[in-house]
């Protein structure tokens, strides 16, 4: 095993041609200059120097043996550089998954602050819906993965989301609305209850709302006629705002996207649920991931 420290050691006594001019250059002994080549000739397992009085040369060994190190040096040396780039935040990558809703309302407000305070960071994003985003942070994919669960609908199935392995940053709690036509008769209420929109044709989000959706009514005693259903939140609030239906959609989806011709109002009781951050426990260390997840935390508290 070939040490860093001694091919230092053997460039300075190949340039300075001495044990103890090297010493001086490297701020050191010449006992201990004298001691570091035995070890690297053990390592190695052949001479490398040919002592003679004041002088000394190279062997055939030593001389490979020193046109190898500099470029072994210079590349342990940039690499330490990058490292501490990394480490100094002057450097570093974060790949980063989002849910839309959540790509449009937290994430810029976050990379953008993150870009302000460290500019050599570089953050690419990509969105899936959870539960497949958690699955890209465990399979190595990403660094960071937003990701919601919803509040267990009394007398439904419990959530299916083991987060136990992963570091979980709590960013808010996302309140679902129920959105209508805005001449629709609830449309000025303070507030709806769900039942109230029993009758009503539904337009439905992403299969995970949808199927959060389809137990809220059904612990509320329907089941909803879906007309129409889609991931895409602005094609929710065309449709509702054609008339061709209602829907429910997490309040951080209403401000991602103008509602025209459809109408907000507060649904009761409050169906919510719970919007994170997640990441694995060695990502969490890592000054780059660990500066990104600050910063979700701060246009978290905004909202």
């Amino acid at each position: 095993m070939i040490e860093a420290r001694h091919l230092r050691v053997l460039r300075a006594v190949a340039v300075t041609g001495s044990f103890s001019a090297a010493g001086r250059e490297l701020g050191c002994t010449q006992p201990a200059v004298s001691q570091q080549m035995k070890a690297l000739e053990a390592s190695v397992g052949t001479p490398l120097l040919v002592r003679g009085g004041r002088a000394m040369r190279l062997t055939q060994a030593g001389e490979a043996l020193v046109r190898h190190a500099a470029g072994i040096l210079a590349g342990l040396t940039a690499a330490e550089e990058e490292v501490a780039a990394i480490a100094g935040l002057r450097a570093g990558r974060v790949r980063l998954v989002s849910f839309p809703s959540g790509s449009s309302t937290l994430v810029p407000t976050a990379l953008a602050a993150l870009r302000a305070a460290h500019p050599g960071t570089r953050v690419s994003l990509e969105e899936a819906e959870p539960p497949r985003s958690v699955e890209l942070l465990r399979e190595g994919d990403c660094d960071i993965a937003l990701a919601f669960r919803y509040a267990r609908v009394p007398g439904g199935a419990p959530a299916a989301e083991e987060w136990d392995d992963l570091v979980v940053r709590p960013l808010l709690t996302d309140r679902l609305v129920a959105l209508v036509p805005e001449r629709h008769r609830l449309a000025g209420a303070p507030a709806v209850a769900i039942g109230d929109l029993a009758a009503e044709p539904w337009i439905a989000g992403c299969p995970r709302c949808r199927g959060q959706l389809v137990q809220v009514c059904e612990s509320a005693g329907f089941t909803p006629r879906i007309d129409f259903a889609t991931d895409d939140y602005p094609a929710v609030v065309g449709l509702v705002g054609a008339g061709l239906g209602v829907a429910v959609l997490p309040q951080l989806a209403i401000d991602s996207v103008r509602p025209r011709g459809a109408r907000a109002v507060t649904l009761e009781p409050a169906v919510r649920r719970e919007i994170v951050a997640l990441t694995l426990p060695d990502l969490a260390q890592v000054p780059a991931v660990a500066a990104t997840l600050e910063q979700l935390g701060q246009a978290a508290a905004r909202q």
